[in-house]
């Protein structure tokens, strides 16, 4: 059973607090919204930080799950090492999400913005604490009007105090990333953790605390591009939060007993409710607005109010503008999903998909450069052959050191001077002088095949090719 709202009508301009602060900006104080989207909501912030605060501190075979060790350029992505040759994977990642949140916004619009960009989950959970400390909406603005006092300077203290520790607990999170987290979490208790590293924690902690904690809605409004451009990729098939003004207008406020139809009125009591709970302050039955970001609380706010008055939910709703204006039904809305421009995004992520999936499942621990020794391109032998020189620069990726047999194939009867196996220790690299020999060329240049093979790990080998020049 969800908490019912009270309804308070209210005239519309003092559905929020009009104070102007410092920034020349009304305070925006946010009612608690109760229902199916908030409790989503509250999922998808659970879900996501979770996920970043816990990860960094998931070992695999002893190291860290996920980290972009930037000082020595490998990367432990889930039990596989990366070096930077291999950030293709992060360019096909980045690519792709691009493309998935393009698709995402044509099929329903802002959801993203609405439960999982990390703008409106820091500022979800820092509403959390405000709503913790200081109490809900009418209270925050009671608190605020109220002049200087021990008792507000205290839980203003205990809020932002609150704020600066989540704020930094999250900058040190963010910087285990790219710094292994448990001997920074060691550095961190000894007071000697290094001055970037430091730097850094520091500059997302106050990027977290400034965002989440006092611009909020001003990312979105006025920060944020997405908001800007969401709107060349809407259609009248995108699903948006939407007010039904043919069933709620006229409004007006009414007893719930009363034939408000035979008023001349619609189903909207004119409450504000759905204002109240907006965290960036809108009024949705105005239209849709790109200060929007779909959280749908307005939807539950609305539906409570619905509920209290015996009236059928749904006068705010998640719908299409076609499936409004047709008055058309969930199977019509999910029928149109399926357009061209949305089966266009499918097909272009699975081509993503599908070639990063290849690359990965044939992924090699196992590097081999190929460079032409610049001092010897090409001499004849005393026995009067060909011989060319190579320098190998071949690293293992791997966790555990290997054996590796080196080959060469190309041309009839080609020889190869490295017969002994390579010995390569656990993700470390080594640089070895090849010479391929040969009697006779049927052409000036050639070109030949180096195979690079662990004795020890059949799976692992990579072959490149270089070219076999003549005297």
């Amino acid at each position: 059973m969800s908490k019912t709202i009270p309804i308070v009508p209210v005239a519309a301009d003092a559905a929020y607090e009009t104070t102007i602060n410092v920034a020349g900006r009304r305070k925006i104080h946010a009612r608690m919204a109760h229902g199916f989207w908030s409790n989503w909501r509250i999922a998808a912030v659970v879900a996501t930080q979770l996920f970043f605060y816990l990860v960094p501190w998931w070992q695999i075979d002893g190291r860290q799950a996920l980290l972009f060790d930037l000082e020595t350029f490998r990367f432990n992505v889930f039990g596989m090492v990366w070096l930077p040759q291999d950030l293709i994977y992060l360019a096909a990642l980045l690519i792709f999400c691009a493309v998935a949140l393009f698709a995402w916004t044509a099929v329903a619009g802002r959801l993203w913005c609405g439960f999982t960009c990390p703008q409106t989950v820091y500022t979800e959970m820092f509403m959390w604490i405000e709503r913790w400390v200081e109490g809900e909406r009418n209270a925050r603005i009671k608190l605020d009007r109220a002049p200087a006092s021990a008792g507000k300077i205290a839980r203003k203290a205990v809020k932002h105090g609150l704020w600066v520790a989540l704020a930094l607990w999250t900058g040190f999170t963010f910087a285990g990333y790219f710094t292994p987290i448990r001997p920074l979490w060691q550095a961190a208790l000894a007071w000697s953790v290094g001055g970037w590293t430091t730097f850094w924690i520091l500059c997302y902690a106050l990027v977290t605390y400034g965002h989440a904690g006092w611009l909020r809605e001003q990312i979105c409004l006025h920060m944020c591009p997405y908001s800007r451009f969401q709107s060349a990729m809407f259609d009248r098939d995108t699903l948006v939060v939407s007010y039904d003004s043919q069933r709620g207008e006229p409004r007006g406020g009414r007893r719930k007993d009363a034939d408000f139809a035979g008023d001349g009125l619609g189903s909207c009591v004119d409450c504000t409710v759905c204002v109240q709970v907006c965290p960036t302050g809108i009024d949705i039955r105005n239209g849709l607005q790109y200060e929007c970001i779909g959280c749908g609380a307005c939807i539950d706010a609305c539906n409570d109010v619905m509920d209290r008055m015996d009236y059928p939910r749904g006068l705010i709703r998640f719908t299409t503008e076609h499936a409004q204006a047709a008055g058309a039904g969930r199977a019509t809305i999910a029928r149109r999903m399926l357009r061209p421009k949305v089966l266009a995004y499918a097909a272009v992520l699975a081509v993503i998909a599908a070639a990063s999936a290849i690359g990965l499942v044939n992924h090699q621990p196992l590097k081999l450069e190929i460079a032409r020794d610049r001092g010897v391109l090409a001499r004849t032998t005393d026995e009067g052959g060909i011989e060319n020189v190579y320098l190998l620069t071949i690293q293992n990726t791997d966790d555990k050191p290997h054996r590796y047999r080196l080959s060469a194939a190309g041309l009839p009867g080609l020889a190869s001077s490295q017969q002994v196996p390579v010995t390569v220790a656990a993700g470390g690299s080594q640089t070895v002088s090849l010479r391929l020999s040969v009697a006779e060329m049927p052409s000036s240049r050639q070109t030949v095949s180096v195979t690079l093979a662990a004795i020890d790990a059949p799976r692992q080998s990579v072959t490149e090719t270089t070219t076999f020049l003549a005297p």
